[in-house]
């Protein structure tokens, strides 16, 4: 009994668990991409022009876009703090919006559905930043797949909940709202207490290579089927009771990856005791001796280029003894004048930057304006694809809200996949790929 406690408690404690279940929340996270399938019945219940329903999803992009409050919080709150608040904003904004759509309450101005729906894709961001800032703490020598992955199921999200809405064949489209407004909310306050970042050791374990090739193998089995259902769909007219249980199956698909922490927590060998705590006590003195530095101490701009590839990979021990080594002949070779210095001011690429340090680091701004001037076209197509499927003479949105969906997700995929695998041939582009994916 004490062993399947303490395996219990590793399982409860596992940084995989916490990637897992921020997977499931950015799986109902994407909500913004929905606004094709729902911006038709807006139009219709409320009469509205195209040119009034550009300016709600204007106020949607604007929801979408603004997240330095959830960025800001982060800094002050637990990530359960954060979750809890993007449940409250969805629920309010699309539980107005809802109400107001399917004629519950009267018809409200304008600029009232505006702010609904701007509070309601706002909550978004508080679910994006909770999962990413506690996966990337957990897993600071994987940002890529971990970024690329999480951000890929929110771009799926679209896809994941038409799916689930055709499972309840709700009588009237604007249900899909109701379970917009709800569905978010209730998983992210079902999982808010598991997603955070863990203690223990943080670098690279031998299992985390094979765990993650597992989750990109889910990750495209995932679209394929879901690609084979809309074409299923499409092609055939579907009983009630086949598209449940295809639904079924693409909700078993979503939870698959809970295999990861279950193996590693009851099934694998169990690291020594001894061995864990020495990992942990050099984890913490190396942060230690960080954070008592002083910041206008003397570094070698050196040593990052001069490491080997595969330190990083290393156990600490191990890491902390070779680049000691590099350090000494680098001091050798300062003294004898063959090498530069120069003085640390703040954090260096690959490290932790506070709101105000990123502000004034070029890197950020070119990132930003970078994304500002390109992510754009994409936003305008998804805003406006309600009203392109139906000008075209088709009746269903969702197939083609799904379409882009799923191409969404397997860009951000991928994108996460070889960021690593261009990053070991130049270590300074993983930034790049990084604050690309969190700013988008």
């Amino acid at each position: 009994m004490a062993q399947f406690y303490g395996k219990f408690k590793a399982f409860k404690n596992s940084r995989w668990l916490v990637f897992v279940c921020a997977m499931w929340i950015q799986s109902f996270a994407g909500i913004g991409y929905l606004f094709g399938s729902i911006s038709p019945v807006i139009k219709s219940t409320m009469g509205y022009t195209q040119r009034q329903l550009a300016i709600l999803g204007v106020a949607k992009d604007l929801g979408d876009a603004i997240g330095f409050v959830a960025g800001y919080l982060s800094e002050i709150m637990p990530s359960w703090g954060l979750l809890a608040i993007g449940a409250v904003l969805n629920f309010l904004g699309y539980g107005l919006l809802w109400l107001i759509v399917s004629q519950k309450i009267a018809a409200l101005p304008l600029w009232v559905l505006c702010i609904a729906i701007y509070v309601g894709t706002n909550g978004e961001t508080f679910f994006n930043t909770a999962a990413l800032i506690s996966c990337v703490q957990n897993f600071p020598k994987s940002r890529g797949p971990v970024v690329g992955i999480l951000k890929g199921y929110a771009g799926l999200s679209g896809a994941i909940i038409t799916q689930i809405y055709a499972m309840f064949n709700a009588p009237s489209e604007a249900s899909l709202l109701f379970m917009i407004a709800v569905g978010p909310s209730m998983v992210a306050i079902a999982l808010m207490f598991i997603i955070r970042p863990v203690g223990g050791h943080k670098q690279v374990r031998p299992g985390d290579n094979a765990g993650f090739m597992f989750t990109y193998s889910v990750c495209l089995v995932l679209a394929a089927y879901l690609l084979g259902v809309l074409i299923l769909e499409d092609l055939f007219d579907l009983s009630q009771t086949l598209i449940t249980l295809l639904a079924a199956i693409l909700i078993v698909f979503i939870v698959l990856p809970i295999i990861i922490p279950i193996i590693l927590a009851f099934f694998s060998e169990p690291r020594p005791l001894l061995q864990e705590s020495l990992l942990i006590d050099a984890q913490k003195e190396e942060e230690g001796n960080k954070s008592e530095q002083d910041p206008n101490e003397v570094i070698f701009s050196e040593v990052e280029d001069e490491k080997a590839s595969d330190v990083d990979s290393l156990p600490s021990s191990e890491r902390q003894k070779r680049i000691s080594q590099l350090q000494a002949k680098l001091f050798q070779a300062a003294a004898d004048g063959a090498v530069r210095v120069k003085r640390r001011r703040g954090p260096r690429r690959g490290e932790n930057f506070t709101l105000m340090q990123a502000l004034i680091k070029a890197d950020f701004w070119l990132m930003f304006v970078s994304l500002l001037l390109a992510a754009g076209s994409g936003l305008t197509v998804i805003d406006n694809l309600g009203q392109i499927v139906l000008s075209l003479g088709y009746t269903d949105t969702s197939i083609f809200v799904s379409m882009i969906s799923i191409w969404n997700f397997l860009g951000r995929i991928g994108g996460g996949y070889f960021s690593e695998i261009i990053v070991r041939c130049n270590p300074i582009l993983v930034d790049s790929f990084d604050i690309s994916d969190m700013i988008y």
